[in-house]
């Protein structure tokens, strides 16, 4: 089978009815990044960053998958799929993906304030504030906040080098480091792109197909392209 790699982004859960972080109604336009993102936010205010997870935490548990993340998942049926996301949500997982890396962290789990990789499931929407991990240290959202280090990236690296085909969805490519996962793609491999915007590939311009359209519409198509082909 081939690896098949897809890249995904915010684009894909807003077809869902997710909000988005960055656009121009996103939250980062409604909270300071300073308030509720930082390592130095979660010392100072405890409360309203846990609170405002907790509401982005009860919004991914409203909303459901959509086409796109369907059509990614029938892709297993075909290919040997890795899924690399630097979404926060569970919509790949609930629609049938089995192979999922996140990149920003997941936002139905917690983790320990002492150790970046020791998780524990959120039962239901709501962290308390006074929640604590089993090594006795507080709980916090698992979370990668801004400042942070993105201890999946390496993995992610090492996933897209060996991509056979990359599909990227949903994402604007101006996040780093997640954006420079192009680099680790291989030169004869190609690429395939999912976004109704217009970013600038640069090198990769000639590599790229480029299908204009959302996420729940471009994304079953070239699935459907791609596993004829197969």
């Amino acid at each position: 089978m081939k690896h098949l790699v897809v890249f995904t982004g915010a684009g894909i859960s807003a077809d869902s009815g997710l909000s988005t972080f960055r656009d121009a109604d996103g939250y980062w336009d409604k909270y300071r990044i300073e308030d509720v993102c930082t390592h130095e936010a979660i010392l100072r205010n405890r409360e309203l960053v846990i609170d405002f997870y907790n509401q982005r935490r009860k919004e991914v548990l409203e909303k459901e998958p959509n086409a796109a993340h369907y059509a990614i998942a029938e892709l297993e049926k075909y290919f040997d799929v890795d899924v690399i996301t630097q979404n926060i949500d569970d919509l790949h997982e609930r629609a049938g993906s089995t192979r999922i890396t996140h990149l920003h962290g997941e936002i139905t789990k917690l983790r320990s304030s002492n150790d970046e990789l020791a998780t524990v499931p959120c039962k239901g929407w709501e962290q308390k504030a006074d929640a604590r991990h089993p090594d006795g240290s507080l709980l916090r959202p698992y979370i990668v906040f801004f400042g942070e280090g993105v201890p999946m990236f390496g993995k992610a690296c090492e996933i897209a080098s060996h991509a056979d085909i990359f599909l990227v969805v949903g994402t604007s490519l101006n996040v780093y480091p997640a954006a420079s996962l192009l680099q680790y793609v291989q030169e004869n491999v190609p690429i395939y792109f999912v976004d109704p915007g217009n970013p600038q590939f640069g090198i990769y311009k000639n590599r790229v197909q480029h299908i204009q359209k959302r996420a729940a519409e471009g994304v079953p198509e070239i699935c459907k392209e791609l596993t004829t082909n197969s």
